[in-house]
């Protein structure tokens, strides 16, 4: 019982903490936020932070992290549905939808990339998983090109979303989604003609 109220003690100040952090960013760069003010933030002890985590930067990391996982999820889930389309629709679609639900925390993570590398993450998060995908979707192979590809969508991608949120989200969500959805089926076309016309 003991070891189970520690457990949400611990879970409890943890979460305490990236809001903190969260919060704080929205008000400053990375750069002046100091362990003492998210603490004095959360009205919680300054030993606290240092029990869970050595520095803001690697509580930084662990709310990136947290982001990376649940986007990775995302994908898994909606992998099966990939198979009925031609589209990596389901995809975009499923990805907005998380960044609408967690606006603050993505505004947050794209605002204050001082001190932290969550865009190059992201990036290699769409790349790790684009072999997957795009054999699936458009019969692509792993050739020599497939690298300078998967760098040029995931590039692209996170970029349009990053300039989405960097709008106010202005452009509607379908519309985005059909950029996207042109922007991979496009570079494609173009980028791997052979593996594209193979597969018609």
């Amino acid at each position: 019982m003991t070891e189970q109220t520690g457990d949400r003690r611990s879970r409890r100040s943890r979460r305490l903490l990236k809001q903190g952090l969260l919060e704080l960013l929205r008000e400053k760069p990375f750069s002046e936020i100091t362990a003492r003010s998210i603490t004095e933030r959360m009205d919680l002890n300054r030993g606290t932070f240092y029990l869970h985590y050595p520095d803001t930067t690697a509580l930084m990391q662990s709310i990136e992290e947290d982001m990376l996982g649940e986007v990775q999820q995302l994908i898994d889930l909606n992998q099966p549905q990939l198979a009925e389309s031609r589209s990596l629709r389901v995809v975009f679609e499923a990805l907005l939808d998380y960044v609408v639900e967690h606006r603050d925390v993505c505004a947050a993570l794209f605002e204050n990339t001082s001190g932290s590398a969550f865009l190059d993450k992201l990036q290699g998060l769409v790349r790790r998983n684009g072999v997957v995908l795009l054999r699936t979707q458009y019969d692509v192979g792993e050739d020599g090109a497939t690298p300078y590809l998967l760098a040029y969508i995931a590039y692209g991608l996170v970029g349009l979303v990053k300039v989405w949120f960097d709008q106010g989200m202005a452009m509607p969500r379908d519309e985005l989604v059909r950029t996207a959805d042109d922007l991979v089926a496009s570079a494609v076309r173009t980028m791997l003609p052979t593996e594209r016309e193979g597969s018609t």
